[in-house]
């Protein structure tokens, strides 16, 4: 699976390049919100990792961007960030397939536990891509 992560954190884009690429998925990171919609146009990842807090372009601006071009649209979103999940249903109401909080992340075991956790926000999406994706994910892990 091609996934996307746009992310400032150059400690989290390592963490999570190194754990997703473990699970044996292509990753692509980039820093900023504009960067990182224009690769998601160009090259259509089948997952994005998205955070809100970002440079040039932030995180929901971003995910409406997606979510309006019929081209990015069906990529399932999941937010990364730092904000409480308190904003998760805002979130998904703009188009993300899940939310997942920084701060509830374990990057101490392999990734094992964020694999986990992506799983289980995918899996309860109510598209049919993220679905499809949480499925190849478990059997990559299998």
């Amino acid at each position: 699976m091609r996934i996307l992560v746009i992310e400032d954190s150059r400690l989290l884009q390592f963490a999570l390049n190194r754990m997703l690429t473990k699970a044996g998925h292509q990753v692509v990171v980039f820093g900023d919100g504009h960067q990182g919609l224009i690769h998601a146009q160009h090259y259509p990842p089948d997952l994005i990792l998205l955070d809100m807090m970002l440079p040039t372009l932030e995180g929901t601006s971003v995910l409406r961007c997606l979510k309006r071009d019929p081209l990015t649209n069906p990529i399932p979103v999941v937010v990364v960030s730092g904000l409480s999940q308190k904003n998760e249903e805002k979130l998904r109401k703009e188009g993300a397939a899940g939310f997942l909080e920084k701060s509830s992340l374990n990057l101490d075991d392999d990734g094992r536990s964020f694999v986990q956790a992506l799983r289980q926000v995918l899996g309860t999406s109510d598209t049919y891509a993220a679905k499809e994706i949480a499925a190849s994910t478990a059997a990559g892990k299998a």
